[in-house]
């Protein structure tokens, strides 16, 4: 897409936390009409100070957004959605989107779980929703800064089955990501993709929320470290009876990364959020898993124990 084209989008990034916050500082940085969702403390200091992205990978950027709105409904017809809320905030967020999503809106769900592309459909009605997956390490601060820690910030997009219209889509959003240094790759199954990612937060996030223990604590723990793998293969399995085209392999190469390549200090979002008392996601990591076991006839012992023990933990 030629570079005009790309310069005159309207872009919009809903949900300025750690993921929203890098690919909306990235964005900023190349595109002049890119506005942000923000409210009170956080969209004056956006709007006073810029945002500011601490990044590891990409350095120290200061990125002045066109816009930052109050109210997500103030947002007016965007051409690209970036929308990376909280799953549990997803209905709402979807729902105060209404008048900025027209039938040629692209919308982008950069969030957890196996399902938000399918539920943002099913919320929206209308526009073209593209799939995708982040591995990134980014959280906001009290500051409202946002900071990116490591060497890796990569984003899949994709859609299962595409018509052409949709293929031509996906293709706009990667010259977009590509304009912005955004490092990307158009998936040829965003579906595997998803649950590769689904299938290790389902293990990660529960069992650290579970022990409030980090990753090297529970490495040490001969038990621990075995109901890691089982989660990894409890949720392997339900990818395997939903259909999806997921390989053994990718389960092993799951549990081999807990056990070689994690971070002995490495904690988890979920963790962090039921030690603060924050609202969770453990519908997403567990529940979801839970449920769809259960529809799918297969047994997931391991799973749904921690995940009837977090939501008591919760209360």
């Amino acid at each position: 897409m030629k570079e005009q084209v790309l310069k005159d989008k309207k872009i919009a990034v809903v949900g300025i936390g750690g993921v929203g916050g890098y690919l909306a500082g990235m964005l900023i940085r190349e595109y002049p009409h890119v506005t942000l969702a923000a409210r009170g403390e956080r969209g004056r200091m956006i709007r006073e100070k810029g945002l500011v992205l601490h990044s590891d990978y990409q350095g120290e950027i200061v990125a002045k957004p066109e816009k930052v709105v109050e109210r997500t409904e103030e947002l007016g017809p965007q051409d690209v959605i970036f929308l990376c809320v909280k799953n549990y905030s997803l209905e709402q967020a979807c729902k105060e989107l209404e008048n900025a999503v027209t039938e040629e809106t692209v919308v982008i769900p950069v969030m957890n779980g196996a399902d938000p592309g399918e539920r943002t459909r099913r919320f929206l009605k209308k526009g073209t929703v593209i799939d995708s997956l982040i591995y990134i390490v980014a959280f906001a601060n009290q500051d409202f800064s946002i900071t990116q820690q490591g060497d890796f910030a990569n984003l899949r997009i994709g859609i299962m089955d595409a018509s052409e219209e949709e293929k031509n889509k996906v293709l706009e959003v990667s010259g977009l990501l590509k304009g912005a240094d955004i490092d990307h790759k158009v998936s040829e199954d965003i579906e595997r993709d998803i649950w590769r990612k689904y299938i290790l937060n389902c293990a990660y996030n529960v069992l650290t929320a579970f022990y409030d223990n980090n990753i090297g604590q529970l490495r040490s723990d001969p038990k621990k470290d075995k109901e890691y793998e089982r989660l990894v293969y409890e949720a392997y399995e339900v990818a395997v009876k939903k259909g999806v085209h997921i390989a053994r392999e990718d389960a092993d190469a799951i549990v081999r990364r807990f056990r070689e390549e994690l971070e002995d200090n490495a904690t988890s979002s979920l963790q962090r959020d039921v030690n603060a008392g924050r609202p969770t996601e453990l519908e997403t990591f567990s529940g979801y898993l839970v449920r769809e076991a259960e529809r799918l006839g297969v047994d997931v012992p391991v799973s749904k124990r921690m995940y009837e023990g977090l939501r008591e933990k919760i209360g």
